[in-house]
């Protein structure tokens, strides 16, 4: 009986540690990723602005789970994304899930007309709740977001920039 005594204290006494460190955490996760794209930034919005055209250059935007319900709607598997608002230099959308808390993706548009490219900054910002798991597990976000958002810049890039874009899940490997 002592032992599942000091097992339930013990368990009590980590929950409360780590209670406390969680708080000490902040409460807001920004993952931030630019590129320049040497394109009009009308050329790159339009791309952007559009569910539709993310199948172009969003990587698993063509995958099966994902249905596109308009060009601002889509289901993303247990995840819905919507476009929110469209102004010249951003397009906001929010990524919500039952399962997590809400994202807001921002991705700006920085022109440089003296270099004739267009810098694009895609960003997440992510509130989170004060408990501790997901306080602690946001510390993934930059090596789970990060890369995602690194690729399919590049592949906007790409295709803004009028070279071919590849989406394959498993492209081949080069000989």
């Amino acid at each position: 009986m002592s032992v599942i005594k000091l097992g339930l204290i013990s368990i009590l006494a980590l929950f409360t540690v780590m209670s406390f460190f969680s708080l000490m955490m902040p409460s807001t996760v920004i993952v931030s990723r630019a590129v320049d794209i040497y394109a009009p930034t009308d050329s790159i919005k339009y791309y952007v602005s559009d569910l539709n055209q993310w199948t172009l250059w969003v990587k698993g935007m063509n995958s099966k789970l994902v249905t596109i319900k308009s060009a601002k709607e889509a289901d993303l598997g247990r995840q819905q994304l919507s476009i929110e608002s469209i102004t010249d230099t951003t397009v906001v959308s929010n990524w919500s899930s039952q399962t997590a808390s809400t994202q807001i993706s921002t991705i700006r548009f920085i022109p440089a007309p003296e270099r004739h490219l267009t810098i694009v900054q895609w960003q997440f910002v992510q509130k989170l709740r004060w408990y501790p798991w997901e306080k602690f597990g946001s510390f993934m976000n930059d090596k789970i977001l990060g890369p995602m958002m690194e690729q399919n810049l590049q592949n906007l890039k790409r295709l803004s920039e009028h070279q071919i874009v590849q989406l394959d899940e498993n492209p081949a490997e080069p000989q």
